[in-house]
């Protein structure tokens, strides 16, 4: 199993970083974004680095299944290999010449995200896991933060105007309220800095299965969390929590007595 783990590893970085590469060259260039049926935006760039993705996949692995944000799905519904892709999570920061978005692709096999990678191409930081084989972070590995008490911690999100627009608004002002600091550094990017111990808590109100394919087995093999508010891992919760197992009982704790604030 690790054997072919490894292999899958390998090519999700590989990819990942080819498709992270293409972007750079719209990067800070003359951009228009479209806009999608949601309201988010889309550029030329998130459709040619989804292209270069699949057609990698297609050509390596034929028989496996294919998630994309721009594409759709492809492949059998009961494909026991499922590609998660996000070409571009941070496309409001990319349209904007902002270096904090990343390119992600996960592996779901018989349904469980089991490696995965997030290239962050305007950084060059490329962090990549699988399950028993570590986190790694530019080829160190990637550890989540020592500390233990949420009055120290670091807590990062997307856009704090979600939070209400979700019906979280007292869970995060209950968060903020405990946290040492609160700070806006988003999308993939606050993932990235929690599963390499620069921040402890990053989280979402909402979230696709795509948006966070790879973080699994990265931030299980960092010695985090990553999955729901109320401690399950998962893609498929349309939210996101990711934060240390020390400081994991603490946020749900929060957020609990929040939620029942709220009812």
């Amino acid at each position: 199993m690790h054997d072919h783990l490894q292999s899958y590893l390998d090519f999700a970085v590989e990819t990942a970083y080819l498709a992270g590469r293409l972007t750079l060259g719209y990067f800070q260039g003359d951009l228009q974004p479209e806009l999608k049926a949601d309201n988010s935006p889309v550029t030329v760039a998130d459709r040619k680095a989804e292209e270069l993705i699949r057609d990698r996949i297609a050509a390596h692995y034929p028989g496996h299944a294919i998630v994309g944000e721009e594409f759709g799905t492809t492949g059998s519904e009961g494909a026991s290999h499922r590609w998660f892709i996000d070409p571009i999570d941070g496309t409001k920061a990319f349209a904007r010449g902002v270096p904090l978005y990343a390119v992600l692709l996960g592996l779901e096999i018989e349904g469980q995200v089991r490696a995965g990678a997030a290239y962050y191409p305007a950084l060059d930081e490329m962090l990549a896991g699988a399950t028993g084989l570590g986190a790694w972070w530019n080829g160190r590995r990637a550890r989540v933060s020592n500390v233990q008490r949420l009055d120290e911690a670091y807590v990062s999100c997307s856009d704090v105007g979600g939070f209400a627009a979700h019906g979280r608004g007292r869970a995060w002002e209950r968060l903020q309220a405990a946290v040492y600091h609160r700070v806006g550094w988003s999308d993939a990017y606050g993932y990235l800095l929690v599963a390499t111990g620069r921040i402890e808590i990053m989280l979402d109100p909402s979230m696709n299965a795509y948006d966070c394919g790879p973080f699994p087995p990265i931030f299980q093999e960092a010695g985090g969390y990553f999955g729901d508010w109320q401690g399950n891992p998962s893609i498929y919760a349309g939210e996101a929590l990711a934060t240390t197992q020390a400081l994991l009982p603490q946020v749900l704790a929060l957020i609990r007595e929040a939620e029942a604030d709220s009812a």
